[in-house]
C-alpha cells in the first residue's frame, strides 16, 4: 500500500472511527464551553469578537488536550510536556484557521456565533487528523 493510501486507510479504519467518535464527543463539549466563553466575553465583558474567538479557542484547546491524552488518544508514548507542545503548535494553526474563517464569515454577514460554529467544523477535522497522525501517533 502506498504511503498516502496507507494513511487514508488508517484514517477510515475501525480505530480511526473510534478515535474520531471520541474526539467528536470531547470536541463538542469543549466547543460548547468555548462558545459560551465567547458569548460571555462579547456580550458581557465587551471584548472584541476576533480576540474573544481566539482566546476562547485557546481555552477549549487546552481542555481538549487533557481529554485527548487521557481518553481519545490513550497510550501515546510522548511525554506530557512534549505532547502538549505539539498540541499547542496544532492549536496555533487551529487558531489561525478558526480566526481566519471566523473573520471571513463575519465579513460575509454571518452572525458571529454561527460563524464560529462553521469555522470550528473545518478546524476540528484538520486538528483531529494532525493529532491522530503526528502528535499522539494513534493511527
Amino acid at each position: 500500500m502506498s504511503g498516502q493510501a496507507g494513511l487514508i486507510a488508517r484514517l477510515f479504519s475501525r480505530r480511526g472511527a473510534l478515535l474520531l467518535a471520541r474526539n467528536t464527543v470531547v470536541s463538542t463539549f469543549v466547543f460548547v464551553l468555548g462558545l459560551v466563553l465567547l458569548w460571555l466575553m462579547v456580550q458581557h465583558l465587551d471584548v472584541a469578537k476576533i480576540p474573544a474567538a481566539a482566546f476562547s479557542f485557546l481555552v477549549s484547546n487546552t481542555i481538549h488536550y487533557v481529554f485527548g491524552r487521557t481518553w481519545i488518544f490513550r497510550g501515546t508514548d510522548r511525554t506530557i510536556v512534549e505532547g502538549y507542545a505539539y498540541f499547542l503548535v496544532n492549536g496555533v494553526l487551529g487558531v489561525g484557521i478558526t480566526v481566519g474563517l471566523f473573520a471571513t464569515f463575519i465579513e460575509l454577514g454571518l452572525h458571529y456565533l454561527l460563524a464560529r460554529v462553521v469555522a470550528s467544523i473545518f478546524t476540528g477535522l484538520v486538528l483531529f487528523v494532525l493529532n491522530a497522525f503526528l502528535n499522539f501517533r494513534s493511527l
